[in-house]
């Protein structure tokens, strides 16, 4: 037997799998409830967004984030509508509203995958 195939987790009591840390995440809601949850607050993005309130719709984009298990739909779809958002606003204003969110709101823009991007555009320091 290879040394490389063995999984020494196994031996390891205080080894956690990735449903014991996801599970401490749960919400208690169905699926289907996450996803009907998800696309009403999209509804009232996309609302904010029409009456030109980006900062409102910012904010009602990363309110209550979809986390848990089995939930690959409802991320997407909020993960593209914090993109969606973000690529509305010019890039001189990002820094004044990266910094008007609280840290809660500023995490969840890097875990919507434009952290590197939001700070890029907000550094004052071009490096060439």
């Amino acid at each position: 037997m290879s040394w490389r195939k063995i999984d020494i987790d196994q031996y390891d009591e205080d080894a956690y799998t990735e449903d014991e840390i996801l599970a401490e995440f749960e919400t208690g809601l169905s699926t289907e409830q996450v996803n009907s949850a998800t696309h009403t607050r999209n509804t009232d993005v996309r609302n904010l967004l029409s009456k030109g309130d980006m900062n409102g719709a910012l904010a009602c984009a990363l309110q209550d984030p979809p986390y848990g298990r089995h939930l690959e739909n409802a991320k997407a779809e909020s993960t593209k509508m914090v993109t969606e958002v973000l690529n509305m606003f010019r890039a001189a204003d990002i820094a004044d509203i990266v910094k008007s969110l609280n840290p809660e709101q500023q995490d969840l823009t890097e875990v919507a995958g434009n952290g590197c991007i939001v700070r890029v555009m907000t550094d004052k320091r071009t490096v060439f």
